[in-house]
């Protein structure tokens, strides 16, 4: 019996063709699951290290960091289905992974050696206050691995034509590496992934059209268009450097000794 069309699934296969082999693990976003393990390593993601990933969707990439490096792994998001997805997803691959439904901020309570917030910083505005609450939550030494939409902030133009603007909110890099500063957070490893997330947007793109039918019977045909807008738009960006893709990992500064 064929399995029913769900919008997870149509969307799942989507996402799958616009990857290069091996690079897609769940993910719904551009960064590819090289990228992950690379944000994973230089983080110190490792057996027991006790990680917190922030506003984790279906966590598609947090499971398969659980999975390769067999970190205890928490992750927290708004979504209460995509969490349930998550932990349905988690049990099916036999990895042992938490998840709680809440808002960020706040940060679920307690400390953590590894704090991951992927493809999401652009969706706060007030960027700020939310890398001091990671701060806080990290141990002293301990990492946080982001991804970083850097540029200058939206025009009305711009926000007329992105579909979701109210969700994109692009740094200057170094507004940004100003508030890790001032979070107590000190950059230890950049790469630049622009062109990377262009082609991949590009590829992503192609992929939802080629899937019309099937995507306007489950998501309709509006959202479909918005979804191929959005990710055209996010690739001559990209392209053209008015955006700038990062992935960053900073450290909690360790408490200064006083004698």
């Amino acid at each position: 019996m064929t399995a029913p069309a769900t919008p997870e699934r149509v969307l799942w296969q989507a996402r799958r063709e616009g990857f290069a082999p091996g690079e897609f693990v769940g993910q719904q976003s551009f960064v590819s699951a090289s990228e992950v393990g690379w944000l994973a390593s230089r983080a110190r993601v490792a057996p027991g290290v006790r990680v917190l990933d922030l506003c984790c969707g279906l966590a598609g990439p947090g499971l398969w960091v659980t999975g390769v490096l067999g970190c205890d792994y928490l992750g927290v998001d708004a979504d209460a289905d995509a969490i349930a997805t998550a932990r349905r997803r988690a049990s099916e691959l036999g990895v042992g992974a938490r998840f709680v439904v809440g808002r960020v901020p706040p940060l679920p309570p307690g400390t953590f050696e590894v704090v991951l917030l992927l493809e999401t910083l652009l969706a706060f505005r007030d960027k700020a206050t939310l890398l001091v609450r990671i701060a806080a939550a990290l141990e002293p030494g301990g990492r946080c691995a982001l991804t970083v939409e850097a540029g200058d902030p939206l025009g009305p133009a711009e926000r007329a034509v992105m579909p979701g603007s109210d969700t994109v909110w692009p740094t200057p890099f170094a507004h940004l590496r100003a508030d890790l500063e001032a979070a107590g957070l000190r950059l230890v490893a950049r790469t630049d992934r622009s062109l990377d997330h262009a082609r991949v947007a590009l590829a992503l793109a192609a992929s939802y059209e080629r899937r019309a039918p099937r995507l306007d019977a489950v998501v309709g045909a509006g959202a479909r268009r918005d979804i191929v807008a959005g990710h055209r738009l996010w690739a001559e960006w990209l392209a053209s450097g008015r955006i700038r893709k990062y992935c960053v990992v900073a450290e909690r500064v360790r408490a200064q000794r006083l004698w």
